[in-house]
């Protein structure tokens, strides 16, 4: 599969959207690894994936300490796709209302979160077999 996060297979773009939680894989200050399970929705138009979380998360906090690089793994069987890229935390009303409109048509509509943020994240490498 191609690195290229604008040359998707197919396969890939179908594996994004099918209805499978991931995990996320931020880096601790200590630079080892933190891994979660996460919803994630991925944008193919602009390359970005995004994560909805709470803002005290610790995939959070790392993202804002600056330890941005992170990257997102989904597995189906024999089918599975890596998305890496650089983070950001965005807790505006717009950028949040819109990921949790992504993530409600992936998934379902998420419970109610006063503290909800999103990571977003710039996907520029795309690993995978689909």
């Amino acid at each position: 599969m191609p690195h290229d996060p604008h040359a998707l297979a197919p396969g890939v773009l179908e594996l994004l959207t099918e209805r499978h939680l991931a995990t996320l894989t931020t880096l601790r200050a200590d630079g080892s690894p933190h891994v979660v399970p996460v919803g994630v929705t991925y944008d193919a138009a602009t390359a970005t994936a995004r994560v909805i979380t709470s803002g005290t998360s610790a995939k959070v906090g790392h993202v804002r300490a600056g330890r941005q690089r992170v990257a997102v793994c989904q597995v189906d069987g024999r089918r599975w796709v890596t998305l890496e890229g650089t983070a950001v935390v965005r807790d505006d009303p717009d950028s949040v209302a819109d990921a949790v409109q992504r993530y409600a048509r992936r998934y379902r509509q998420p419970r109610e979160n006063p503290a909800r943020v999103v990571i977003e994240i710039s996907v520029d490498r795309i690993l995978g077999n689909a």
